[in-house]
């Protein structure tokens, strides 16, 4: 849940002699030292591969920037004519440094630290691509969605096809356990949440699973509320990410028993830190005493987040003082 980023001074020192967001993802050395530099500093059990979700249209020719302070920028895909420009004649090409990095920091890895790699899912991938840009109410998306569901639906094709290659060449790299990231599921209107989401990375995880049986596959459908059961049982992702606003508990209880849960602090009390932060974390862990459970953030690191509170975290599960 960005392990690594700007919450550390390291990775700003970095980030500041890169061009652009792409180029900086794309340049092995810089993408392996960022995926490294969590795991120096605080110790994690596995390290989680520093990329972006947009890679995957980036290397399908669409033009995807990112403007500081403000975050991504492509241009829309709208309809069939736009969708057809986009091409896998390059995509191998192009996320070649992406396994690079992944054989770069497999070796650089101390011994008994995992390497997880991941991908976004299609219907998030989709809405950047429709959109043109995050932060949105998703409006275009699912106009599209009920109005020129056929396009849509090819979209989404062309993304289970993409993610699936991609994920499966991460793994040939060395990637030692994927996730994919819906981090937008909750904005799927509920008639077709199976389309949208169940069904496509089930194709998914089947394409990988066809080739790398035993990689363990961390789905992580945020938001998505009385779905994620139905996703747990019917996508075959071997552990469900839980946001921090869904009880942990409770969603323990509805998925399959052998699925493991990963989850659920609330992202700002990591930020704020304290007392709070260390109850909540013995809570988390207690209630997940007996099922399978990866500890972990309900969303991403906030920028603000100072590092020796992400130490204090670490050192709190780590220790067994939960």
């Amino acid at each position: 849940m960005r392990q690594a980023g700007r919450y550390l001074p390291e990775y700003r020192a970095l980030r500041s002699h890169a061009k652009n967001f792409i180029e900086f993802c794309l340049t092995p050395d810089t993408a392996i030292e960022v995926t490294l530099q969590p795991v120096r500093r605080f110790g994690m059990d596995a390290a989680i591969l520093f990329a972006d979700i947009l890679l995957v249209p980036h290397s399908l020719g669409q033009k995807v920037t990112f403007v500081e302070g403000e975050g991504p920028r492509l241009e829309p895909i709208r309809d069939a004519k736009a969708l057809a420009a986009l091409t896998k004649s390059n995509f191998a090409a192009t996320l070649a440094p992406v396994m690079q990095t992944i054989k770069g920091v497999r070796a650089a890895l101390p011994p008994g630290v995992a390497l997880i790699g991941f991908a976004g899912a299609p219907w998030t991938v989709a809405t950047y691509m429709i959109e043109g840009e995050g932060g949105t109410d998703y409006e275009n998306c699912r106009r599209m969605l009920w109005s020129q569901p056929q396009l849509f639906s090819t979209i989404i094709d062309r993304l289970v096809d993409a993610t699936a290659s991609y994920l499966i060449a991460q793994v040939n790299a060395g990637a030692e356990a994927l996730q994919l990231f819906d981090s937008w599921a909750g904005a799927v209107p509920a008639p077709v949440f199976e389309s949208a989401v169940i069904e496509p990375t089930a194709r998914i995880v089947t394409a990988v699973k066809t080739l790398h049986p035993d990689i363990p596959i961390i789905g992580f459908p945020r938001a998505a509320g009385s779905h994620l059961a139905r996703y747990a049982a019917e996508t075959g992702v071997d552990a469900v990410g839980v946001d921090h606003m869904t009880d942990l508990a409770m969603a323990a209880a509805a998925v399959p028993k052998k699925t493991a849960v990963q989850g659920n602090l609330d992202p700002v009390l990591l930020l704020t830190g304290g007392a709070s932060m260390e109850h909540q974390t013995r809570r988390l862990v207690t209630e997940m005493k007996g099922h399978p459970f990866v500890f972990n953030l309900g969303h991403g690191v906030l920028q603000s987040t100072p590092p020796e509170h992400v130490a204090r975290l670490v050192d709190l599960v780590k220790a067994g003082e939960c």
